[in-house]
């Protein structure tokens, strides 16, 4: 999954650079990747994801790494974040009933 957000799915999109004379060439937009470490309350442990920083704004915005991956749908999800957000919700099942 290469320039794709483990978390959202944001890749890379595709337009122009329009100059003043109108003439079009090709161009791409990048999403602002980084590779991040982000703590899992549930799991105890931490986890390196290759995200974009608007997905880490929006981690802090939904309180959270795993309220966040639990929130999100599991299409836009890559593998490793899928095995994570099925871990988590194990955990958290388990959790109040012990």
């Amino acid at each position: 999954m290469a320039r794709r957000c483990e978390l959202t799915g944001k890749g890379v999109q595709s337009g122009h650079n329009v100059s003043h004379a109108n003439n079009k060439t090709k161009r791409v937009f990048r999403p602002n990747l980084q590779t991040v470490t982000l703590a899992s309350d549930a799991l105890g442990q931490s986890v390196s994801l290759k995200i974009s920083m608007n997905a880490l704004r929006s981690i802090d915005r939904r309180g959270g790494f795993d309220a966040f991956l639990l929130k999100q749908k599991d299409d836009v999800l890559s593998l490793k974040a899928l095995r994570l957000k099925r871990e988590i919700s194990k955990r958290q099942v388990a959790a109040p009933a012990a």
